[in-house]
């Protein structure tokens, strides 16, 4: 990497730190389990999360009010519940089943790889889900965050420009100091564009086995690791 190194590294979430298809997969088998019904959950799962940039569209047109990922997650379910003729399922019930994405497993370096790069740097979270949600997440998953900012801190979902430079504001670091780590280019691109630096880490099994990364070009971003701690090997920190 050219330059100086950043100041702190903010990391997307969903895809990036949490492996949240697989997670939810296993929330959703054993919901299923326990109510005696089967479905194709691979693909609910799936469905469950092609919804959210739809629904954070409805928020930006006004359509919505501001509405967390929380309650945005849940617009999504109650459809997809009725769709799959599950439309009995009692709002407790609902609810838990809700809060799955606030206890999705890490990818195996992430806790690893946060703890290195949280020896030379300030990391952070700058997700769309709420505080919330990653706190809870974090708790559970034992990821080791300097502190946890939300998009719903700013009222913009990433990719507004708002986002990003309100992160940096938060940390009160000027925007080319602050390094967006993500698993998606669109994401990663949307930073670049508000002046952050850029790593981009891969993972290749986020939309299921026998899928691809998007592709990126040479030289696209900042940095370009395997994993976490691969990511702290070439950010100068010292690996095992």
């Amino acid at each position: 990497m050219s330059g100086d190194r950043p100041k702190a590294l903010a990391f997307d979430v969903f895809g990036t730190v949490v492996d949240w298809r697989s997670s939810i997969i296993r929330e959703l088998a054993e919901f299923g389990a326990e109510r005696g019904v089967e479905r194709d959950w691979a693909r609910f799962a799936d469905d469950w999360r092609a919804g959210y940039p739809a629904a954070m569209d409805r928020v930006r047109s006004g359509e919505l009010p501001w509405s967390t990922i929380d309650v945005l997650h849940r617009l999504i379910l109650d459809d997809l519940l009725a769709a799959a003729d599950l439309g009995d399922v009692p709002d407790a019930e609902r609810d838990h089943l809700n809060r799955a994405w606030h206890r999705l497993d890490p990818w195996p370096d992430s806790v690893p790889g946060l703890t290195l790069l949280k020896t030379s740097f300030v990391i952070t979270t700058l997700s769309n889900g709420n505080v919330s949600l990653l706190t809870n997440m974090a708790k559970r998953a034992r990821l080791p965050w300097d502190c946890v900012i939300s998009a719903e801190l700013f009222r913009h979902y990433k990719p507004d420009p708002e986002a990003y430079l309100g992160c940096a504001a938060l940390l009160d670091v000027a925007p080319s100091e602050l390094m967006l780590v993500a698993a998606h280019p669109s994401d990663l691109r949307a930073a670049r564009d508000a002046g952050l630096r850029t790593g981009y880490v891969a993972r290749p099994l986020e939309r299921g086995p026998g899928t691809r990364p998007p592709r990126v070009a040479d030289g696209e971003f900042d940095v370009v690791a395997q994993d976490f701690v691969d990511l702290a090997r070439r950010l100068g920190v010292a690996t095992p």
